[in-house]
């Protein structure tokens, strides 16, 4: 599963950086030397995928799309890293009343369905849809808004954990600051499970996008390619029999999604002390299983089977007393 997901997500990020290298054409260009592209095309020729209702060459604008949601990727769970783990550390660590109005904060957003949040926020930031840098900002603010309480319940509880530790209160005893404490001692050990949570936000970051795209709150066109768009465009085209419009824009978004999910599922069973006990335990076990029994050898049926194991050719009994 990591191998898996690990080359899934290489070839989904190599694509999002060489995309001006790899598109045969612009994500929004709509004609080239020879004249214009026409409207849903099919696959062939000088577009391998074909081309949109909209005149739009499906292949770029599927490579094109990897950029978009890498950027969004990046700028919303960086955000929401920063905003979730500095809001769970104070919380988590001080307490009392700031704590209890976070957590309450924290849980009604975390309440809230994930999908109509980033809409509203889109919405109030951008009034559903914009340039490239305030379309990606925009769906990149509304999808850290329902990234944050994760981080920081997860933050917070870590928190509150170690900061009854000994080498806590030790260094609390030796005059050392709060601020000191809490990003030198208590959020090194407090956020070892962020790789995960990462991996695995990442993936709900390209659904929320597509799904904002999907419902008519995404990039415009001209301004970003964005796989939800383009599905969105393409639903009309299913019943016509067109079918590549929908196909491959859907297909990079489960691609992308599987890859990081697999990646953030294998990191999980890596990090659970269980299962690696039970993989240690089962390894051990195969060990003990492979060892001779015998003398010459493992113990094994020949090709009489058990019965030959058990024949007089292989038991003798001259010297022994048999028994019922």
């Amino acid at each position: 599963m990591l191998v898996a997901g690990l080359i899934i997500t290489a070839v989904f990020v190599l694509t999002a950086i060489v995309a001006p290298v790899l598109a045969p054409y612009g994500f929004s260009q709509l004609r080239d030397a020879d004249g214009a592209f026409g409207a849903q095309q099919p696959p062939g020729g000088s577009h391998l995928l074909g081309t949109t209702v909209g005149g739009y060459d499906v292949l770029s604008r599927v490579i094109w799309g990897a950029q978009t949601a890498l950027f969004v990727i990046i700028v919303a769970v960086v955000l929401s890293i920063f905003a979730g783990v500095l809001l769970g550390l104070v919380s988590g660590y001080f307490g009392g009343w700031l704590d209890r109005i976070l957590v309450v904060v924290s849980d009604a957003v975390y309440a809230f369905p994930s999908l109509l949040l980033a809409i509203v926020m889109s919405i109030v930031i951008s009034g559903g849809k914009s340039n490239l840098i305030g379309g990606v900002l925009a769906a990149a603010i509304s999808i850290t808004v329902v990234f944050i309480p994760q981080y920081f319940r997860v933050i917070r509880a870590e928190t509150v954990r170690i900061k009854a530790e000994a080498y806590v209160e030790s260094a609390r005893v030796l005059g050392a600051g709060s601020a000191r404490i809490m990003f030198r001692h208590v959020f090194r050990n407090a956020t070892r499970t962020l790789p995960l949570i990462f991996t695995l936000n990442a993936s709900e970051a390209i659904l929320t996008l597509a799904g904002l795209g999907f419902l008519g709150f995404g990039i415009e066109p001209t301004a970003a390619a964005e796989w939800g768009y383009d599905l969105n465009k393409a639903v009309s085209d299913v019943t016509s029999g067109i079918w590549w419009t929908s196909l491959f824009p859907g297909l990079a978004i489960v691609l992308a999604v599987l890859g990081m999910t697999l990646v953030g599922e294998s990191l999980n069973d890596l990090a659970d002390p269980r299962l690696r006990g039970r993989r240690a335990v089962g390894q051990a076990a195969g060990i003990v299983a492979q060892t001779s029994v015998v003398p010459g050898g493992t113990l094994v049926a020949g090709p009489g089977g058990l019965g030959g194991l058990e024949g007089p050719a292989t038991h003798p009994t001259d010297g022994l007393e048999d028994r019922p």
